[in-house]
Order: structure tokens, then sequence, then C-alpha cells
């Protein structure tokens, strides 16, 4: 073998090698399980050393130094798959770069395999914490600096594969060029790539444990993905994101979330509004903040509630089988744009939740399913690993590094984009071993029971820890059962949710609404058996887009009657929710009355606020916000029992229902009276506590909602006459299919 060597003190070496043929032939094939042991600088005797390369595809390669073309050594080709030998002298490992001829061009990088590992066991044992929020900054693709050196870290957990190569748009996808460092105290596999840029795209090659090479893999940890339908991994440099959300950010520490007005509008950012000029095309985030925001400000809601926006594959699952947990997804921008999205939203004084999903994942190829080759994520035991009515997988939770990536992933939300809050979609799915299950079809517990042991535990700890990172912040839990405790404390034994979503409310009243009111006195109960439990949880009453889809049609649509006794009984449904104890949620497009069933693949009827009676209903709402949250009668007893009383609860035959808010100042109240018939109640006697001035401060049948303008001309003066139990009363005149609002001044 010939060479040139322009150092001096770099001399020649041997020409024998250390490397047996039975690892270059596994390396060559991509089966051999530690690289780092083969590849590189490695000293075969004193002062003498051999640079090891394998790069399939090139004609000739020679090794340079790191900071000038000198050639060290001429690389011999040792076997014809492309791995390379240079031999050459030196006091010290040597620093250098690879040289390459290829059919087309000539490139100069440095050798990966020249790195030592950045990662060290303590922070390798942080992926069973996921609390301390260290996970997501040890595991996956991180810009940094190694010996002065930028580059992308890439590790990855795959404790069963027998081999992990990172793929890309940079080695051509060929998982025999860069094959990665097994730690194999923890399963984590790691490689530090020289002169990678954001934007590259990467997936990981593994080899599961029956040597089978597996569908490429997206990265658990990537920060950024491709837009669906393309399924890789992005890069992204890891720099602070910019934020002038300070002012908000202190605020949201302050008061008692339990006692403050709240009035949630859901959206699925997809369908909110397209630019059908545009080939019917997403706005992006920055289009978002600049209509979405204002026009939730301008309706008085508090907080957005964003359908999952976790990177996801389906468009039709409409976020709930995410495959990237850390990655906002590419259909609406960068993340970058999207934390642009969150600071508008607070600089607004509008909060944003995101609705998280770790209750099940998808089994698309390239995402957690059978990661490494094994059940790595999910049980094996189907019964206790797989959704049989959404097929999809379930986590298990009862491992220590399965639990903590998703505790980490909740923390990182809350810390990286200064979200406010997450709502847990599917908990009761999540809680019960026999959910949705036939008998034989499930595992018991250790105690023969159908609590998931396990998954309570995950969602006590996630709700510590989120609590934890940020005391301002709030979780919800979609949870549909009476499990008793779902927003109790975790020390007082409950699940540790800030509020749990009132299904039964939401199910029982709009059945009740359903019904012709010629019917409605024999479904009384369902407007009223909600108030046995109301103060059970700190609950939201949600009219979410579950209650939109499927056939269900929209709310406008289960409305009875004909198109004004539509609209009446839609606004006095609403009045009566604003005022029933608990925070508020609704759809988007339900708040301008949305005629037909929500489709995620084309925008609301925003056409029809040009119609008066659905812009009556979109002013209704708007009153109603503004409403609750100048009341403190309407909202600072929302979850306390003290907060309410019914004037009259037994009134079926008139389906007619009349009851009192309280604020924390005892005379501060509302009297709310709903009339569910088309006949209009004059002379209806309500009791009160005290005299004065009872003001109709909100009235669903004003003429500017649309509505008869039937009404009680501005305000009522109370009688010293008792009724229902109080020595005062109220006599009002109660609108067709409406709500009434009175306020005592």
């Amino acid at each position: 073998m010939t060479w040139t060597n322009t150092r001096p003190e770099l001399q020649a070496a041997s020409t024998g090698t250390s490397v047996s043929d039975a690892a270059i032939e596994a390396l060559v094939h991509a089966n051999h399980a530690d690289p780092f042991a083969v590849l590189g600088a490695h000293e075969v005797a004193p002062g003498e050393w051999e640079v090891r390369a394998l790069l399939p595809g090139t004609r000739s390669v020679s090794v340079i130094g790191r900071h000038d073309d000198g050639v060290l050594a001429e690389m011999e080709l040792v076997h014809r798959e492309g791995f390379y030998i240079g031999r050459l002298s030196a006091n010290e490992k040597p620093r250098y770069r690879l040289k390459a001829s290829t059919a087309g061009h000539d490139w100069i990088a440095l050798d990966p395999y020249a790195f030592d590992s950045t990662i060290s066991d303590e922070e390798i044992a942080a992926i069973r914490d996921g609390g301390d929020g260290r996970l997501p900054k040890v595991l996956g693709a991180h810009h940094v600096e190694i010996d002065s050196t930028d580059g992308f870290r890439f590790a990855v957990w795959a404790p069963s594969a027998r081999r992990v190569s990172l793929v890309g748009d940079f080695n051509g996808w060929d998982g025999r060029r860069y094959p990665m460092r097994l730690h194999r105290s923890g399963g984590v596999w790691e490689i530090f790539i020289p002169g990678l840029m954001p934007g590259d795209r990467y997936k990981y090659e593994i080899q599961g444990p029956d040597g089978t090479v597996i569908p490429l893999k997206a990265d658990p940890l990537a920060f950024a993905a491709e837009h669906p339908p393309a399924t890789a991994s992005v890069l992204r440099k890891s720099e602070k994101l910019e934020w002038t959300d300070g002012g908000w950010m202190k605020t949201r520490m302050e008061g008692d979330k339990r006692k403050l007005p709240m009035a949630i509008y859901e959206c699925h950012l997809g369908s909110w509004a397209r630019v059908p000029d545009e080939s019917n095309r997403y706005l992006t985030y920055r289009e978002l903040a600049d209509r979405l925001i204002p026009y939730v400000k301008d309706l008085g809601f508090t907080h957005i509630e964003l359908l999952p926006i976790t990177e996801y594959p389906f468009d039709g699952s409409w976020g709930y089988q995410p495959v990237s947990l850390f990655a906002p997804t590419s259909r609406f921008g960068t993340p970058e744009d999207f934390a642009f999205f969150i600071d508008a939203a607070h600089n607004a004084g509008i909060g944003v939740l995101l609705d998280w999903v770790p209750g099940h994942f998808p089994n698309d190829p390239h995402g957690l399913a059978n990661f490494d080759g094994s059940h790595l994520y999910e049980h094996a035991d189907p019964r206790q690993g797989f959704h049989q009515d959404w097929g999809t997988h379930i986590y298990n939770y009862g491992r220590e590094e399965v639990s903590a990536f998703l505790v980490a992933n909740a923390r990182f939300w809350l810390e990286e984009y200064h979200l406010d809050g997450l709502r847990v979609d599917a908990v009761a799915s999540m809680l019960y071993l026999d959910y949705s299950r036939k008998p034989g079809e499930w595992v018991p517990n250790r105690h023969g029971g159908n609590e998931n042991l396990e998954a309570i535990s995950f969602l006590q700890r996630a709700n510590a820890v989120a609590y934890g990172t940020d005391p301002g912040i709030f979780t919800v839990a979609e949870e549909s059962t009476a499990w008793p405790g779902v927003s109790a404390p975790t020390y007082a034994g409950g699940l540790g949710f800030g509020f749990k979503w009132n299904m039964g409310w939401m199910h029982d009243t709009l059945h009740y609404m359903q019904e012709d009111p010629v019917n409605r006195r024999h479904h009384h109960h369902h407007m009223t058996f909600g108030l046995v439990y109301a103060f059970s949880e700190n609950y939201v009453l949600p009219l979410s887009h579950d209650e939109v889809v499927h056939g269900k049609g929209s709310i406008l649509g289960r409305m009875p009657g004909d198109r004004w006794q539509r609209f009446a009984n839609l606004r006095a449904y609403y009045g009566f929710m604003w005022a029933h104890p608990g925070k508020k949620l609704l759809f988007m497009g339900g708040e301008f009355g949305q005629e037909r069933e929500w489709n995620h693949d084309i925008s609301l009827d925003w056409h029809l606020t040009e119609d008066a009676l659905h812009s009556g209903v979109q002013r209704l709402v708007r009153d109603l916000n503004r409403v609750y949250r100048m009341s403190p009668a309407l909202h600072e007893r929302d979850c306390e029992e003290t907060g309410f009383e019914w004037i009259v609860s037994d009134d079926a035959d008139h389906s007619v229902l009349g009851w009192l808010r309280k604020g924390e100042d005892e005379s501060t109240i509302a009297v709310i009276a709903c009339n569910f018939t088309p006949i209009p109640r004059e002379g209806y006697r309500l009791g009160v506590p005290f005299p004065g001035l009872y003001e109709e401060v909100l009235n669903t049948d004003a003429q500017l909602y649309g509505g008869s303008n039937v009404g009680n001309l501005g305000g009522v003066e109370a009688d010293e006459v008792p009724c229902h139990g109080r020595p005062y009363s109220i006599l009002v005149t109660l609108p067709p299919l409406s709500t009434v609002y009175f306020q005592r001044r």
C-alpha cells in the first residue's frame, strides 16, 4: 500500500490489521452489534493507528487533517462493499477527516466514529424518571458541539435490538453507513453526526432480536416531523423559542382555577377555516394567530382547546392517533410557528389547552408499535395491549421507561410551549382493564379486579409532575364513568386532575332537548339529575366534537320544531348551560349554530353567520360569556354546593326550571329561569332571598338574538311575598323556549 504524509510527526504504520474477516463481514452486511469497536481510529500497537471506515459506493478514500487537506494516509479497500483501512503512526489518537471520491463527485467529512460518547450513565438512568425533565434532553436528536465540532447527537431507546442505524438524506438511507453505539445499561443507542443541518430528514433502521430488519422507524423523541403522508422525522435546532408572554405566565399563577370563569372554545385547527382559493389548504399557525385568536377573544372565551396537534399520520383520526408525541404537526407550520400561535394567544389574554393522548397509539409501521422488534411500548398480550374498538395499541404503563416517556411528554408541552393545560383523552379506557371487552378478553389485576393499577399510578404521577412543573396550569380528564376522585388531589387518593368533563350532564340534557316540548314533562329529570352529583368533582360541561360526528348531526340539528323553534331551543339550552354550575366548553361551529355535522376535511360554514338566526346565536354566545365572566355569582362557586340553590325544580308540567347562583359574597346572587315550552309564562312567581331590583341581564328570547322579544322590561322589583321558602319573590314573564338571567342590583 502507498500513502503520503504531510505531517512529520506522523510516521508510516505496519500493513497488518487487527480486524477479523468476520467483523468486517458483519459490518458490511449491517449485522455488527458494536460498530464503534471496529470503525474509527484504533491503536493497534504502541503509536500505531488504524483508521477504519465503511463507505459503500466510494471509489477511493483518504485520511486528511482535521483543519487542512494534507493527506495523512491513503486508505486501502479491504472489502468490495466499501470497508477501508488507513494506517498511520501518532503519539495520540489522530484528529482527522475523510476525503472520498464517488462516481459523481468528491466530498470531505468528519468521521462520526472519531467521536467518543457524550451520554453519561446518569443521563441514561434518567429515561426511567421522566418527571425531572431530562428525558427529552437525553433521547432524540439534539444540536450539540463536540470537540469544537457542530452536529447532531442522536439517541434512541431500543433495548431488544441487535443493531440500530441512523438513516436519512445525508447517507442515502443506507443502514450500513451509520450503525449506532449501544449503552447496554439502559438499552440506549447513540451516535453523533457532524455537519448535519436543521431540516434534514432521518429515521432509524432497526434489526430486531431475531435478526429481522423491521420497517424504518420515526424517532419517538423527534421534535419535528414531515408533513403527512410523509413519515420521516426532521432535525430541529434546539434553540430557545422566542416568547413575549411573561405577563401572562405570571398572571396565570394567580387565583384558584375552580373560582375563575372558564369558557373553552374547542377547536380542530385543520377545519376551523381553510383557504378555498388555494386548493382548500390549511391555515398556518401564524394565519390562525391572526384570525382565530381575535375571533375567540371577541366572543369572550377564556381558553382555546386544541384537538391533538402532536404529529399524527391520518387526518381522519383528528389527531387522536399520534405517532410523534414531541412534535407539533407540520400541517400548519414549524415548531417555531406553533410557539408564535401560543404566544399570540397569551398576549391576547387567551389560554391554550392541548388534547393529550396517553391512552393509546396507532399501529403505523413507522410508529411505536413493535418498535425494536419487541413489544417495547405496548403490552405483549393483546388482552392488555390492544384496543379492539380503535385498532390501536395500549401503552404498558407498568414499564418504567414507558411511563417516564409519557410523563416527560406531558411536562415537555407545558414547559417547552407554555401550554396552560392538558385535557387527557379517553381516561376511562385507561382505568378499566375490561373497558369495551367481553368476559375472557381481559386480564384481571393482581387483586382480581378490573382496575388498571399501573394506569392509575401513571395518571397520578403525570398530574403531580404537571402541577409541580407549573402550578399555574391545570389538567382535565375526559372520563365517562363514575370513577371516584378523578379531580381529587393525589394525596387524598384521587387521580389528581384539576377538572373532569361532565359526560353524564351532556348526555342527559341533550336527550331532553331532543324531545318535542309536548313530551318534555316526561323527561324533566334529565335536566335536574345532574345537580345530584354536580359537586362530586370539579366539572367542565362539554358540548364537544364527539357530539357532532358519527351520524349524530349538529347540536342545532338535534333541536325539535320548525326553524324558529330550533334556534329558540338552542339559545335556551345555551342559556341553561352557561348558568349551570361547572365550567363551559363548546366545540367550534356551535357558537353560530352550524347546521351540518362536522367534517374534518372542510372549513366550517362561515357563510351561515350572514343569516340573522345564526348570527343571533353567535351574538348570544358572546353575551353569555360576558355575563358569565362579569358575574361572580355565575362562576366563583362553580365547583361548590353552596353556590347553587333550586328555586323550582319540580314543575315538570310547565317544563320550567328556576335556581339561584351565589358568589362568595352571599348577597351576590343571580336568578335563572328556563321555560322549555313554546308557551309564554306570564306572572310566574319565583322566591328570592333579598328585596330590591332584579335586573334582566340576559334573555335568550331577545330580538337581537333572533327571538320574539318577550321579556320583563329590563327588570322586576321583589315583592314582600314569601314563595318557595324564601321571604321575597319576583313576578316574571318567561318567554317561549327561553332562559332568562336576573341579577340583583
